[in-house]
């Protein structure tokens, strides 16, 4: 899989709406709670993932590591950082800056976004697309967000709405990657189906379809649809819906499924990081 883990991170998050779909304006009340999911595939453990996320009525924040354990990272070995902060418009997300950081099979691996009044500029891109991927070309780049804005945005939405229908398009410094999302319905998780969580969830199925900067090796399973699924619930007393599974397709291991296992309020304990 020649796709960085951290953009998959996001990617399996999103199921998200564009802007111009934006919910209602109120926003969930102030909340920030933190999560660890654990990934598994044809039964065996191969990622591990923690997410901090904040959110009030002015803005947001959201943080989120990921790393590949057991069978993945035989293939794609990788420890990743990402974080956003940005501000509520009209109910709409918009992100100040984005930045991810980290290594792939043991090379750095760096991406900082800044945005100028909406536009997304790539102030850091290492190691640079040149001999890796096509240029996503800057025309295309208007009225995208990045990966973890479009979580924020989902978080929002399915709090004010109880659904998730839309579509997003999504830039992050390499590829640029339509989304679209729709609402299947209440589902009641029974316990230890779902990591740590029992109840009710709210099920969203997502299709993801890269739109520009391809690989140049040009394989065919890039260029068509991938789908997947995620499972919505409030796992934290009075905090915000969080995805408590997600599901998504891979290209070495076939389908992963990423389980919540632990949720609190508050930002991750220093000991757990």
């Amino acid at each position: 899989m020649q796709e960085r883990l951290p953009a998959l991170m996001g990617l399996l998050l999103i199921l998200l709406l564009r802007p111009d779909l934006a919910a209602a304006q109120t926003g969930p009340d102030p909340a920030t709670v933190h999560m660890r999911y654990t990934g598994s595939a044809v039964g065996l453990d191969v990622m591990r993932a923690d997410a901090t996320v904040s959110m009030d009525r002015a803005g947001y924040s959201i943080r989120l590591s990921s790393r590949t354990v057991g069978l993945l990272s035989a293939f794609v070995r990788s420890d990743q950082h990402n974080t956003v902060w940005g501000v509520w418009r009209g109910g709409r997300p918009e992100p100040q800056r984005f930045w991810s950081w980290g290594t792939l099979r043991g090379q750095p691996r760096e991406t900082l976004i800044d945005y100028e009044k909406g536009v997304p500029v790539v102030r850091r891109l290492t190691p640079p697309t040149d001999g890796e991927r096509e240029p996503v070309p800057d025309q295309a780049r208007g009225d995208t967000i990045d990966t973890l804005s479009a979580i924020a945005f989902l978080v929002r939405h399915v709090a004010d709405t109880g659904r998730c229908d839309g579509q997003a398009r999504v830039f992050d410094g390499r590829r640029l990657t339509e989304i679209s999302a729709s609402t299947v319905g209440q589902v009641v998780a029974a316990s230890g189906e779902v990591g740590g969580y029992a109840g009710d969830t709210l099920r969203c199925d997502f299709t993801g379809r890269l739109l520009a900067g391809f690989m140049l090796d040009d394989s065919a399973w890039q260029r068509r649809p991938h789908g997947g699924a995620a499972w919505m619930a409030r796992a934290v007393p009075g905090g915000p819906p969080v995805p408590v599974r997600l599901t998504f397709e891979t290209r070495w291991v076939g389908e992963i499924a990423m389980v919540l296992t632990e949720a609190g309020p508050g930002p991750l304990p220093e000991t757990a990081r």
